[in-house]
């Protein structure tokens, strides 16, 4: 049933092989029958004192949902050398496909070393992830009420997503607040905005603030503003648990580090967490936030997702064909053909929401790379290449301690400028031409 590998050496001797479903797990181990155990925390200690008793040093698992972390944890803590692996790595053969003969498959191809291992962070780094993407969950879904809030007030006709950038602005809340509190005055309700915005849009507000004031509406309008209140609520919790992680790691690292350069604004979410710029510097040895498109609330989630040891990954290739950032090639003889795409890591697609910055950015050479491809090939390609050299430069400030400086929009010209020319001049070479210069 299984494929004949004596012609191989086996590299895990005293290995098992786990498959995981939501009710059951399926163990292999060599000469042993397959044996299979609920997923209660008692079952997998069970577990864990059977792969005692039958010697095993090193198990496989495959990665399947949240199902995985547990038996993980457990596993990790009774001292087993853990690997958990993708299942696309280790398919079985077509017209096999059982949880019996899967976990046989498993065990038998990690035993010769020919599964990968996948990237699983330290402990401290995995509770950072729990909290940083719990933090961007509730986000997300008081980004939902702020759009409940939006149609609420445009069923009144009160048009303050028309005549503000934000709904749900210091000023926007504020007036929202006042309305759902009994006031209905344009006037006071104007004065509940910042003196700029006064200044700068009063009669447009005035106006906007004309409303249809109906009891049903502004019933909607107050359930999506406590919705959105609620999660607001929830994210500084999460920043506060998330600010304990930070100072615990950071304790454990280069906590006297310390940089010159200026702490770039955080324009949007920003994490309310004491000396979160210092906190991460010293967590990390180096400052990431000086590549453009990088905030400390980019390098905050890219820390918990990646850790702070870049040489977990040995090279820059591996590191971004493991972010998902890497071209595609699937190529067989003369033929290009096209291939299934890599899904985005997390990691991957913070890097992406970056590079959306740097496109819409005057001021770094990355921008003016990426409008130029843009131009060329359309804004995905764009964005992803321009993730993919910022991933990359990452890489680099951790690997080679290299320090980023900006040269700016008219270096990188100025540098395309003469890579044409030198371009221009061996097609002339080949030619037989002479360039001249006008």
């Amino acid at each position: 049933m299984l494929l004949d590998m004596n012609v191989l050496s086996k590299i895990y001797p005293n290995s098992a092989g786990i498959d995981i479903g939501s009710e059951k797990i399926y163990v292999s181990v060599e000469n042993q029958s397959v044996r299979n155990f609920r997923t209660f925390t008692s079952c997998y200690k069970e577990l864990s004192a059977y792969l005692k008793e039958c010697s095993i040093t090193h198990v496989a698992m495959e990665a399947m949902g949240v199902y995985w972390i547990t038996l993980y944890d457990v596993l990790e803590a009774d001292g087993f050398e853990v690997t958990l692996v993708n299942p696309a790595d280790s398919k079985n053969l077509p017209g096999r496909k059982t949880d019996v003969q899967d976990c046989q498959w498993i065990q038998q191809l990690f035993s010769y070393g020919l599964l990968r291992k996948s990237f699983v962070p330290e402990d401290i780094v995995r509770k950072l992830r729990v909290y940083t993407r719990m933090r961007e969950d509730k986000l997300q879904m008081a980004s939902s009420h702020v759009q409940h809030m939006q149609k609420a007030l445009t069923l009144m006709n009160i048009r303050l997503p028309e005549v503000l950038s934000q709904t749900h602005s210091a000023s926007g809340m504020a007036m929202i607040q006042a309305i759902l509190e009994g006031e209905r005055n344009p006037e006071k309700l104007l004065a509940c905005c910042t003196t700029s915005l006064i200044k700068n849009k009063g009669k447009d507000i005035l106006l906007a603030l004309e409303g249809n004031y109906k009891e049903e509406y502004l019933f909607e309008l107050q359930q999506a503003y406590d919705g959105y209140m609620f999660y607001i609520d929830q994210v500084s919790k999460c920043d506060i648990e998330t600010g304990k992680v930070l100072q615990d790691y950071n304790n454990s690292s280069n906590k006297d580090y310390k940089d010159g350069h200026p702490v770039k604004p955080i324009r949007h979410n920003k994490p309310n967490i004491d000396q979160l710029h210092q906190l991460l510097l010293g967590i990390h040895g180096a400052n990431p936030t000086t590549l453009p498109g990088l905030t400390d609330y980019s390098l905050m989630r890219l820390t918990a997702e990646l850790g702070n040891n870049i040489k977990q990954w040995p090279s820059i290739k591996n590191f971004v064909s493991w972010l998902g950032l890497a071209p595609g090639k699937h190529q067989s003889g003369k033929m290009n053909k096209r291939s299934k795409k890599k899904p985005l890591t997390r990691a991957g697609q913070i890097f992406k929401q970056a590079a959306q910055s740097i496109l819409l950015s005057k001021q770094p050479g990355l921008g003016a790379f990426a409008r130029r491809l843009k131009a060329k090939k359309g804004s995905g390609i764009a964005i992803k290449a321009t993730a993919r050299k910022l991933a990359e430069l990452y890489y680099r400030i951790f690997d080679k301690g290299m320090d980023y400086v900006e040269q700016g929009v008219k270096r990188y010209q100025e540098k395309l400028k003469e890579q044409q020319i030198i371009f221009l001049q061996k097609k002339a070479n080949e030619l037989n031409l002479q360039l001249i210069e006008n």
